[in-house]
């Protein structure tokens, strides 16, 4: 009877070492997917035997159960993370698990372009098909209030940068980011604004950077720029920069910049109106916040493009004329 016993038991105990050795293989065999990639979204608060039915839902070939048990038995289906995953070909239960205790979410990246407007920002949110479109038919007035700056025109206050988000997450909440990151780069940027220079305030300095950002067509050029838009303000002149004209002529703005678009007057056109515009006209990049606040020293007053991105700098309005003749053959002046 003895003798009979211990054969059960170790019969038992083989049993048990074979199906132990069964599941630690299968917890490293790759699952099957019903294609190269399959999202799986977790809601929050869904317990670990939704999570295993959630898996099953999304189209890969395992069952539910079984997939349960292993997350009870690693011990660690407790800790599996709402969020939005992308299940690439060949991960297996055990790489499965590993990426939803860990919270490892498929995560989808957008880009604000420096000198964008606020028009252009909403035009890219709303192609991005994974995001919550929580702004969708809301005015600029109404966004800002949700953002929490009722009453301040949304032009300018975005910062231009990759900004990386969930499937599912809100444009919102994305603009939030991008908010708060301007709000951060234009406090840094104060901080080191030049006693000399001609701006302010930081909402003065918004403004012209957001111009500079526009009128640089060449990195190294962004200084010499900065420093004729600062001398300008300094002595009483007119900015007299296309870009902000532009902006004034809004959706109607055809390409093409005519004569009377110059002297149609906006609050933005500086043809027409002397100092800073209202507003900003476009997201300007942590360059131009430098530079709007260290214009270095110089005496240029005017700059027209040369036609390969740069730009000729002048002092004297002679000479500027010169440099039009030069590099503007027929054109009329600019800035």
């Amino acid at each position: 009877m003895r003798r009979l016993f211990i054969w059960v038991f170790l019969l038992g105990a083989l049993a048990a070492i074979a199906a132990a050795g069964a599941g630690l293989w299968w917890v490293y065999q790759p699952l099957r997917l019903p294609s190269a990639t399959v999202d799986l979204s977790i809601e929050p608060g869904t317990l670990p035997r939704g999570v295993a039915q959630a898996v099953a839902d999304a189209g890969v070939e395992v069952e539910p159960d079984l997939l349960y048990l292993w997350f009870r038995v690693s011990g660690q289906g407790r800790l599996i993370k709402a969020g939005s995953y992308e299940l690439a070909s060949g991960i297996t239960p055990y790489h499965l698990l590993r990426k939803l205790a860990r919270g490892e979410e498929a995560l989808r990246a957008l880009v604000l372009v420096e000198g964008w407007n606020f028009r252009q920002v909403r035009a890219a949110l709303s192609k991005e098909e994974q995001l919550k479109p929580d702004t969708k038919g809301l005015d600029d007035d109404s966004i800002m209030k949700l953002l929490g700056r009722p009453g301040v025109h949304p032009e300018g206050r975005f910062f231009p940068d990759t900004y990386t988000y969930s499937r599912g997450s809100s444009d919102l909440a994305l603009l939030r980011r991008a908010l708060h990151a301007m709000d951060k780069r234009l406090e840094a940027a104060w901080a080191l604004r030049n006693p000399e220079a001609a701006v302010k305030t930081p909402d003065e300095a918004l403004i012209l950077a957001s111009i500079i950002e526009k009128e640089t067509g060449k990195a190294s050029d962004r200084p010499l720029v900065a420093s004729v838009f600062n001398n300008r303000l300094r002595v009483g002149m007119p900015l007299q920069t296309d870009p902000t004209v532009i902006y004034g002529l809004g959706p109607a703005f055809d390409g093409n910049l005519r004569k009377r678009d110059l002297q149609a007057d906006t609050p933005w056109n500086t043809y027409t109106r002397a100092g800073l515009p209202p507003t900003p006209i476009s997201m300007p990049g942590k360059a131009s916040l430098l530079a709007a606040v260290q214009p270095p020293p110089g005496k240029a007053l005017y700059f027209v493009a040369r036609g390969d991105g740069s730009s000729q700098f002048s002092a004297t309005l002679d000479e500027h004329n010169r440099a039009v003749n030069q590099y503007q053959r027929g054109g009329r002046n600019t800035p």
